[in-house]
C-alpha cells in the first residue's frame, strides 16, 4: 500500500504561479510512490476569482489523479498590502480547518509560501494529523524563498518587531521539520547562518526544474511562435524578453530606465530591438506608466500566457532576462532560469555573485551576468547582445544551457530526488 502525503500549496493549477506549477509537477510525479492530497486556494493568482468558486466553503476536486481541497479566499489587488495580507490570512485559516478533514497521512509537505504561514501550516499539520498507526507524520519544509529575509531585502514591511516575530516563527518551522529542502546552494548557506551557534536542522538541496516534455526548443517557423509574434507586433524584431512575475523582487523599475537608453535601437542585421514583458504583478502599472510617459516604443507588455501557449512565447524571444534585486542572494532562486534553458535561449542576467543561478549560468556558459544595481554593466550586456544579434555565439550559449538542463535539471530527475529523500525519513 502506498504511503500518504499531504501537500499545502497556496497556489495550484490552473493558477500560473511558478510555485503552483512546481507543486503540481511534484504532486503528479509522486503518484507512483505516494497517495497525494493537496490543500490549496481556489484559482486566484490574478487576484480575481471565478463566480463558480464563490459559493461553497470548500471544493473537493480531483485533477490528474491528485485529490484537491480548494478553500475560498477574498479577491485582492497585488498593489494593495492590506488586501494581499487579508487574502493570505484567509488561506492560512481555511487550510487549518480543512486539515482536520484529510484523514491519516504519513508525510506533511509544505513550501515557504505564503511567507511564514507556509511553514506554520506544516507545523500545524504535523501536530494535528496522525498516521494510520497513530504516530505523528514526517514534516518536510521546502524553502523556495526565505522570509522575513525577502521582506527585509525589498523593504515591503519595515516594522522591526513584526519582522522579529516572523523570523522566530519561521525558525520554529525549520526546527519542527524532519527535513528542510532548499533550492540553491546559497539558500543552504542562509539556513546555516540562521542557526549559527545552534544545531542546524536536517537539510538537503534539490534544484527546481522544467518539464522538458512541455518546454523545449522549437524551430522559429513553428506556427505557434509566428502567431504569438503577429498577435503582439513582434514580427521581424529582435526580442529581449522578461517572462514571469512583474513584482517587487526584481528591480524592474531600475532596469526600465536602462532599457530606455535603447529605445529605437537596431541590430547589425537591421531588426528593431523590442523589450517584451510577459506577465503581471504589482509593479506592472508603474512600468506601464513610465513607458508611456517616456514614449518608449521599443517596450511591449503582454499578458500571462496559458500553459499550453507558454512554449511559444518563450521560444519567440532571442534573449531572456533572469533577474533579482540586490539582497535576494541566499533568499530566493529565480525559477524562470529553467524555462529559459528549456528553450535553449541565452540569458541576460542581473544576479548577485554567489547566488545559485548566477553560479549555474557562469558554470554552464549560457549567458552574461551583471550585479544588481550596476546599471552600467547591465547596459553593456544589453549592448553586447544587440551588437552580436547575428552571431552564432548566442545559439551556442542557449544550446549549452539546454544540454545542461537535459542532463541535470529535468522534472523527472528532480522529483525522483524528492521521492527518494522523503521515502528515507
Amino acid at each position: 500500500m502506498k504511503k500518504k502525503i499531504l501537500i499545502y500549496a497556496h497556489y495550484y493549477a490552473p493558477d500560473k504561479a511558478s510555485t503552483g506549477q512546481i507543486l503540481q509537477d511534484m504532486a503528479e510525479g509522486m503518484q507512483d510512490d505516494f497517495d497525494v492530497t493537496v490543500i490549496c486556494t481556489v484559482p486566484s493568482y490574478t487576484g480575481k476569482i471565478d463566480e463558480k468558486y464563490k459559493e461553497k466553503k470548500i471544493y473537493e476536486e480531483s485533477l490528474n489523479g491528485v485529490k484537491l481541497y480548494r478553500v475560498p479566499v477574498p479577491e485582492f489587488s497585488k498593489a494593495s498590502k492590506k488586501s494581499r495580507i487579508k487574502n493570505l490570512l484567509a488561506y492560512y485559516t481555511q487550510a487549518r480547518k480543512v486539515t482536520k478533514k484529510v484523514g491519516p497521512q504519513d508525510y506533511i509537505f509544505t513550501i515557504s509560501q505564503p511567507p511564514i504561514m507556509g511553514g506554520m501550516l506544516g507545523v500545524y499539520g504535523k501536530k494535528k494529523i496522525r498516521t494510520e498507526s497513530g504516530e505523528h507524520p514526517k514534516f518536510i519544509y521546502c524553502i523556495q524563498d526565505y522570509n522575513p529575509e525577502q521582506i527585509l531585502a525589498t523593504g515591503y514591511v519595515k516594522l522591526k518587531p513584526v519582522l522579529k516575530v516572523a523570523m522566530s516563527l519561521d525558525k520554529k518551522s525549520c526546527r519542527k521539520s524532519d527535513l528542510v529542502i532548499t533550492v540553491g546552494r546559497d539558500l543552504v548557506d542562509t539556513l546555516k547562518n540562521r542557526f549559527k551557534g545552534e544545531e542546524v536542522p536536517e537539510h538537503t538541496m534539490i534544484n527546481n526544474w522544467i518539464d522538458e516534455k512541455q518546454i523545449y526548443p522549437l524551430d522559429p517557423s513553428e506556427h505557434g511562435i509566428l502567431e504569438f509574434k503577429q498577435k503582439y507586433g513582434l514580427e521581424n524584431k529582435y526580442i529581449i524578453m522578461y517572462s514571469g512575475n512583474i513584482g517587487l523582487y526584481y528591480d524592474l523599475e531600475g532596469l526600465i530606465k536602462v532599457i530606455e537608453k535603447f529605445n529605437g535601437s537596431k541590430t547589425p542585421d537591421g531588426r528593431d530591438v523590442v523589450f517584451a514583458f510577459v506577465g503581471a504583478g504589482s509593479v506592472l502599472d508603474k512600468l506601464t506608466a513610465y513607458v508611456k510617459e517616456h514614449n518608449m516604443d521599443s517596450v511591449v507588455f503582454i499578458p500571462y500566457q496559458d500553459k499550453d501557449k507558454l512554449i511559444y512565447s518563450l521560444n519567440a524571444a532571442d534573449v531572456h532576462w533572469c533577474v533579482n534585486a540586490k539582497g535576494i542572494k541566499g533568499v530566493s532562486c529565480p525559477s524562470k532560469f529553467y524555462g529559459i534553458a528549456g528553450v535553449a535561449k541565452p540569458v541576460l542576467a542581473v544576479l548577485e555573485k554567489g547566488s545559485e543561478v548566477e553560479m549555474l549560468i557562469n558554470e554552464i556558459g549560457c549567458g552574461k551576468v551583471s550585479e544588481p544595481g550596476d546599471y552600467k554593466a547591465v547596459e553593456d550586456n544589453i549592448r553586447w547582445f544587440i551588437d552580436n544579434a547575428d552571431s552564432s555565439e548566442l545559439a551556442e550559449m542557449g544550446n549549452r544551457g539546454h544540454d545542461y538542463l537535459v542532463k541535470n535539471l529535468t522534472k523527472d530527475i528532480s522529483i525522483k530526488k524528492y521521492t527518494d529523500v522523503i521515502s528515507k525519513l
